[in-house]
């Protein structure tokens, strides 16, 4: 079962570069977030680095590994932004 796949970067009005990342199931636990767009080596080292701070969730410092990820929320991590779209 296909839960998310990586799409082309994106430019925004605002020059932000962002990476979509379409799932088809709703909501997603950030985690796998990261899982999806190989910036971690597994879910373990995702837990690791959400848990130690370094992912932000919509601006905000997110610590808890299983928090709910919904369409158009923005998950940022190593300078990386993605934004979540569901498709379902």
């Amino acid at each position: 079962m296909v839960i998310g796949r990586r799409k082309k970067p994106t430019i925004e009005l605002n020059e932000q570069a962002h990476t979509i990342v379409e799932v088809h199931v709703e909501p997603i636990e950030l985690y796998k977030i990261l899982k999806i767009e190989n910036l971690v080596g597994g879910g373990g080292e995702a837990k690791v680095v959400i848990s130690e701070g370094q992912v932000l969730l919509n601006g905000l410092i997110e610590t808890r590994k299983r928090k709910k990820v919904y369409h158009d929320d923005e998950v940022e991590y190593l300078g990386q932004v993605m934004k979540v779209k569901f498709v379902g």
